[in-house]
């Protein structure tokens, strides 16, 4: 399981979120962002905006509570910072950036007793994005090699597959899974969503890539998400896990589709 937590600025805890035992649970802090307050660039130095609830205290009691099967990620950037949206931009010095974002996150991931980040740039310039790939490639490169980190993850949707898709094809091997956006592709049917996973499945590699749902937002929604996993297994894909966009909506649901997500892991595993 995947859960993004921590964006929507309520204050959300892990203390209420269902975690089946025999499930791994991974929470994406929502975000880390190489910016200041007001938006503005800062070259790879990274700061955490996810919700003030989520302290490192917080991070390191359901971690102990869990021992086992939780861990916790740090997302970066995400699509906007209040008002500002945010884009990847090409530094003039990469080994810099590289240098910068190393260091930052080092102290982030340490601080909040995390295991990994996940990449979720979403808006890119038009032209002359070769420095995204490099950096990002070799930013997870460096903090596996240097065991700051032990998993890492990456959020295309449709609007950014030629950034990823590159990202992917040079440094797949350091990349754990694929969360990709399938509400952003606007299916809305089982039958809809299994010819997008089909392509991304070919994009990417079938076995990282994980089906994913935004609770009260757009894309597939409802049961039929549920109908839609039953598909793609009865297609020949293995479902090996859930990415649920995010703990924030389902807070006000009862964790619905949390429980529901592990209930169909936990049987698709046991099959």
């Amino acid at each position: 399981m995947m859960e993004y937590i921590g964006a929507s600025g309520i204050p959300i805890t892990f203390d209420n979120v269902p975690i089946q035992d025999k499930i791994d649970f991974h929470f994406i802090l929502s975000f880390a962002i190489d910016a200041d307050p007001s938006g503005n660039s800062q070259n790879g130095t990274f700061s955490p905006y996810w919700a003030n609830t989520l302290t490192p205290d917080s991070v390191l009691a359901i971690k102990q509570k869990n021992p086992n099967n939780v861990k916790a990620l740090a997302s970066l950037s995400g699509w906007s910072l209040g008002q500002k949206v945010l884009s990847w931009y090409n530094p003039i010095d990469t080994q810099l950036w590289i240098s910068n974002a190393f260091t930052s996150l080092k102290l982030i991931i340490q601080n909040y007793h995390l295991d990994g980040v996940d990449i979720d740039y979403e808006n890119f310039p038009k032209k002359n994005n070769a420095t995204f790939a490099y950096c990002i490639g070799e930013l997870i490169t460096l903090l596996k090699n240097q065991s700051v980190i032990s998993v890492a993850t990456i959020a295309p949707y449709h609007k950014t597959m030629i950034p990823y898709i590159e990202l992917f094809t040079n440094y797949g091997g350091v990349i754990d899974y694929v969360n990709h956006q399938f509400y952003t592709d606007k299916v809305g049917s089982p039958e809809a969503y299994l010819r997008a996973f089909t392509l991304r499945a070919a994009q990417f590699d079938k076995e990282k890539l994980l089906p994913s749902y935004e609770v009260n937002g757009r894309g597939i929604q409802g049961d039929t998400f549920f109908d839609a996993l039953e598909l793609l297994e009865e297609n020949g894909f293995d479902v090996n896990g859930v990415m649920i966009f995010s703990a924030d909506a389902s807070s006000s649901n009862n964790y619905y589709y949390e429980i529901k997500s592990q209930a169909f892991l936990l049987n698709s595993t046991n099959a």
